[in-house]
């Protein structure tokens, strides 16, 4: 029996991202705020049952080493059982622009074949499944607002913010991480450790009375966006054409390319895309309009494409398999 299921996988924003001291094990000790946005990936995933397990990808763009293979051989590893799954990819979300696209196909997988292969996988067991493959895999388990330490896979859940209209330009480069934080400097002891943890405290309670990402905005930043612009100055441009353009609250996400804006309202957010996408100095830039999507948002997207595998009337999390044994 085929069992056969289409998840949209969704991107991530940064809301906030400090970097701070070099840990001894080469790791950079962060404090970041997490959002999920509904700019998605999508997944056609096909499960068989089968004597010999066989892993299929169809992806146009032959992504080397994708997660998603690596995320259901570690599955079907855990769950003891021999299958064929194919899975056909199909990306919106930009490569290398700090969306976690390929850390939200990994998390995708993680929940939707357990479910199709009539297993159940306790969330302690998922989140250490998404830590071994990668730090910001563990976010998307979890979905909406969430505050992150250590590598990042320490997290937090925050309360839902605003589902605020946010518009996304991505340049169409790739900013490798490495460097971005061998720019910082950051050492085994960073001086300004305090201050930037206190400003991220800032941030965050902000976030907390306001409930609204753009009103906090004015406490955010992110530590790669010095690294990075002085590398690219073209992003500067993008920040300056935002707030031009009625942006209430302008950032990077993650090491970048990518940048958001974040507006008070759909109407005002697409007269801005529809400036951007008529600007010849923007040509060859790719503009997604999207909105932040909160944790319930997130959950009800996840029971409603895998409804007919389900268990009915349940709100378990992660969703729980009605092939279960």
């Amino acid at each position: 029996m085929t069992r056969s299921a289409t998840v949209r996988s969704l991107a991530k924003i940064n809301l906030d991202l400090r970097v701070l001291h070099k840990s001894s094990d080469g790791f950079h000790e962060l404090r970041t705020v997490f959002q999920t946005v509904s700019l998605f990936d999508s997944i056609e995933i096909s499960y068989t049952e089968a004597r010999r397990s066989e892993l299929i990808l169809e992806d146009a763009l032959a992504i080397p080493n994708n997660l998603i293979l690596r995320a259901a051989q570690a599955v079907l590893d855990t769950i003891r059982v021999s299958a064929q799954v194919r899975f056909r990819l199909i990306k919106k979300i930009p490569m290398g622009g700090g969306m976690g696209g390929g850390s939200s196909n990994a998390a995708a997988v993680l929940m939707a074949l357990p479910v199709l292969a009539g297993r159940a996988l306790p969330f302690e067991k998922l989140q250490d499944l998404a830590a071994g493959l990668g730090s910001d895999i563990p976010f998307f388990l979890m979905g909406g607002t969430a505050l992150g330490v250590s590598r990042g896979t320490e997290l937090y859940p925050l309360a839902d913010v605003a589902p605020e209209p946010v518009l996304i330009v991505s340049p169409g480069f790739h900013i490798a991480t490495g460097p971005a934080y061998a720019g910082l400097e950051r050492t085994l002891t960073f001086p300004g450790s305090s201050r930037s943890i206190n400003n991220f405290q800032s941030f965050v309670r902000a976030l907390a009375e306001t409930r609204s990402a753009g009103e906090a905005s004015a406490f955010s930043a992110n530590d790669f966006e010095a690294v990075v612009t002085r590398q690219y100055p073209q992003l500067k441009s993008i920040w300056g054409k935002l707030w031009k353009l009625g942006a209430v609250g302008v950032r990077m996400t993650g090491s970048g390319s990518a940048v958001y804006g974040i507006f008070d309202s759909r109407e005002s957010r697409e007269r801005a895309r529809r400036v951007l996408q008529g600007d010849r100095v923007f040509q060859g830039y790719r503009v997604f309009p999207a909105a932040l999507v909160s944790r319930q948002g997130y959950r009800r997207l996840w029971r409603r494409q895998l409804a007919e595998h389900l268990r009915p009337d349940q709100e378990l999390w992660p969703p729980r398999s009605r092939y279960e044994r």
